[in-house]
């Protein structure tokens, strides 16, 4: 065992993989830092997926639909997506924080969502980008 574990074991925190504490380093966690309430992760996973379900409808539906009738110029869509795709990638950012710091048995497999989603979000950005400079 090496001397993360050692400490974790000694102090009665929960032994994690080194995955897991890789994961907490990049997400700003203490990689031996006591579990955090699952409500907590919970909380935040119905948040985010509120988040992405209000940009998604706001970016797909209401903004082609409602556009043209209100007028809103071809500029104001792709400033609109790079906001709204900042805001999603945050929110999943901390769902996903929240998530390993309960120790959620999930928490993999909400990383792996999440993660897909913050590439999509990217290549949308991409998107947007290159309709703002062309």
């Amino acid at each position: 065992m090496d001397a993360a574990l050692d400490a974790a074991a000694t102090a009665g925190g929960p032994t994690r993989s080194p995955a897991d504490r890789a994961a907490r380093r990049v997400l700003c966690l203490p990689e031996c830092g006591p579990r955090a309430s699952i409500f907590g992760a919970e909380s935040a996973f119905t948040k985010s997926i509120a988040i992405s379900a209000t940009r998604c409808l706001l970016t797909y539906v209401l903004i082609p639909l409602l556009g043209p009738i209100v007028g809103l110029s071809g500029a104001i869509g792709p400033w609109l997506g790079i906001a709204l795709s900042a805001v999603s990638v945050t929110a999943i950012f901390f769902a996903t924080r929240r998530f390993f710091a309960a120790d959620h048995r999930w928490r993999w497999y909400y990383a792996t969502l999440g993660a897909g989603v913050v590439v999509l979000l990217v290549v949308q950005t991409v998107i947007d980008v290159s309709d703002l400079v062309s």
